[in-house]
């Protein structure tokens, strides 16, 4: 599993290398700001993908005495990192468009953009593909802001190439540093929704909404089988791709310890079902005892 997540992680790393090399040509030569701001772009999914890469290679590390929860945190800070990154990045594209906007330049070759920028879609469309699928299956949040990056990548380049081909009909410079404007505010927003994700988890959030549901929902139908249980006091958190839950097992008096043990490694196995990635921490106390 983890040597799945660092190859993926490994392909994203060539594959932006290679789009910051093209870029960075075909933006010098054509004097683009707005294909420069894609290389800069494109840059910081370099750094990102490298950030993931080394998160996922901490995070896969077995619990020690330091850590017995494990290392899973660590590929929430590389999402919060490259969130702070993408915000440098986008003001740094405003500036440097706004600067172009005011001392204006004439844009040369452009077909070779429009060439360059229908590359970077078709690449980042593929290597966002396996990210996503390979984020999904390992609940990764580090493949999965990487993932994001490069979804973003896409739609960013495609409005540079629209934007070339509008300068190529109108012969209008001053829409390069506008799309430069409209492709740092893409950015921008991209990096509120990977900060949200990432920070979540740093400071224990419950699971999303509708897990939390569907392990209730569990939970609720076995319980409805046995008449002399209930529980309370659910609670959840997670730490990079694993999750923790813990709550309280109610039982009758008469209820023996064997089989208490018994209705917890059956909800256990009922949860893992649907959450084969969770540790569950079942508490039992009896139903006329007071809630710690």
């Amino acid at each position: 599993m983890v040597n799945e997540k660092i190859k993926i992680a490994r392909l994203s790393i060539f594959s932006n290398l290679f789009l910051i090399i093209i870029k960075l040509i075909i933006g010098i030569i054509t004097g683009s700001v707005s294909l420069m701001s894609e290389a800069i772009h494109s840059g910081i999914d370099l750094l990102a993908s490298l950030i993931a890469f080394i998160s996922i290679k901490i995070s896969s590390k077995p619990p020690d005495e330091d850590h017995p929860y494990g290392h899973g945190k660590y590929e929430n800070i590389s999402g919060v990192l490259e969130a702070l990154l993408i915000f440098i990045a986008a003001i740094w594209i405003i500036y440097e468009a706004v600067k172009r906007f005011i001392t204006k330049g004439k844009i040369e070759f452009i077909e070779y953009g429009i060439i360059v920028m229908l590359v970077s879609m078709v690449i980042n469309y593929f290597v966002s593909r396996k990210l996503y699928s390979a984020a999904k299956k390992h609940d990764s949040i580090a493949l999965e802001a990487d993932a994001l990056h490069l979804k973003t990548d896409i739609y960013t380049s495609a409005g540079v190439a629209f934007g070339f081909l509008l300068i190529y009909i109108t012969g209008y410079s001053w829409l390069d540093p506008v799309i430069a404007i409209l492709v740092a505010l893409l950015i921008i927003y991209e990096a509120f929704q990977l900060l949200n994700n990432a920070f979540s988890p740093l400071v224990d959030s419950q699971l999303p909404k509708e897990e939390m549901e569907r392990i209730k929902k569990i939970i609720d139908d076995y319980i409805d089988k046995k008449q002399e249980i209930e529980y309370q006091r659910l609670r959840s958190r997670k730490s990079g791709p694993q999750k923790y839950l813990d709550f309280t097992l109610k039982v009758n008096e008469n209820v023996t310890v064997r089989k208490a043990h018994d209705y917890c490694d059956e909800l256990e196995e009922k949860i893992n079902i649907d959450f084969p990635n969770i540790d569950i921490n079942i508490h039992v106390e009896p139903k006329d005892s007071r809630s710690l």
